[in-house]
């Protein structure tokens, strides 16, 4: 059996008018199930990227930023009850049996993660996302959000405080590390939270001085300006740790001189095109290239506790469900100061 619940869905690729509200069909409680009402879901670039994919299967109920309370759990789940505020982030479910999932890597799982929205369960069901009244998930996959976040700031947490989060742990950045954050925007505001609060000296790198003082606000103790290249020169061998956080095409090989030896330079922003540099560059200080995913649940639910403890949150701008279509657009073309989030009240 299912239980209808009302969502908005996008009903064809890449039109953003298309959205248009209806009713999907969510599963009944399983034993290891949570009943969530959803209060708010973030609105993320790849939400956007989704929309836009030629793969993709409509009619699609995006959203993986979810945020709500509990309103039944099944028979056998013992860390959640009625009421309790909790969390959805990018996915809810794999096989819990790889050395991936054995790890508390879920999101690397080799029989494949199952994605909140848009990829197919183990049922044979496509998965349909946060943009609705309620969800259901197996409890595994769903967060405690501490009583010091709010729900609506919770939500980005989800995706983009733990796609930052990650990397900083996985390279260990703390007192002494400087980092420098490419990029202050949706990502990089929470990356210069973040690493400030682990204790590392912060530079943001931007491209015009409109967002110098929300850099020093956000924790960051420097701001350079990089147009040309020979704004470079002077940060040559300075920094541990380079997050770039946009998805736009740079010229790496300007970054990777600004590594100190065997410094590392990850990529959470993904650019749409090939990226192409000299290798002689790497050599000078053995400098490091890498990319970094989403983290495992166990992972993000730290992050959500550390976010709670050191008053980490997401700057965000607050829309009704009628404002989905517009907000894609804006986060298209960069507007958007720094993350949507949907007021899911506004379904109706």
């Amino acid at each position: 059996m299912t239980q209808p619940v009302k969502a908005l869905q996008a009903r064809t690729k890449g039109d953003f008018s298309a959205f248009e509200q209806t009713i999907i069909q969510r599963r009944d409680l399983r034993q290891d199930d949570v009943a969530i009402e959803i209060k708010y879901c973030g609105i993320c670039h790849s939400d956007v990227s989704m929309v836009q994919w030629q793969g993709a299967h409509f009619p699609m109920v995006p959203g993986h930023e979810i945020s709500g309370i509990v309103t039944a759990v099944g028979s056998d789940v013992k860390d959640f009850k009625p009421g309790d505020r909790v969390g959805v982030g990018c996915f809810v479910n794999s096989c819990g049996k790889c050395a991936a999932c054995r790890a508390g890597r879920e999101q690397f799982c080799e029989k494949g993660t199952v994605i909140v929205f848009d990829s197919e369960d183990d049922d044979g069901t496509i998965t349909q996302g946060g943009y609705s009244q309620a969800i259901v998930v197996k409890d595994h996959f769903v967060l405690h959000i501490p009583d010091e976040l709010s729900l609506a700031d919770a939500a980005p947490l989800l995706c983009a405080g733990i796609t930052t989060y990650n990397p900083m742990k996985q390279y260990q950045i703390g007192a002494g590390s400087k980092v420098a954050v490419i990029g202050l925007g949706g990502l990089g505001h929470i990356a210069v939270q973040f690493a400030a609060k682990m204790g590392a000296d912060v530079t943001v790198l931007g491209h015009s001085e409109s967002k110098r003082e929300e850099a020093q606000q956000f924790g960051a103790t420097s701001y350079e300006i990089l147009r040309d290249p020979a704004d470079f020169a002077p940060l040559a061998g300075q920094y541990d740790f380079i997050l770039n956080t946009v998805a736009v095409d740079l010229n790496i090989g300007d970054y990777l001189p600004l590594l100190k030896f065997n410094g590392t330079l990850c990529y959470v922003g993904i650019p749409s095109d090939e990226i192409h540099f000299n290798l002689f560059l790497m050599f000078g200080n053995q400098a490091n290239i890498t990319a970094s995913n989403v983290g495992g649940i166990a992972l993000t639910q730290e992050m959500l506790d550390f976010a709670a403890k050191n008053h980490i949150k997401p700057q965000i701008e607050m829309i009704g469900i009628d404002d989905v279509a517009d907000a894609y657009q804006n986060i298209l073309d960069s507007k958007v100061h720094y993350r949507y989030v949907i007021d899911m009240a506004t379904l109706k």
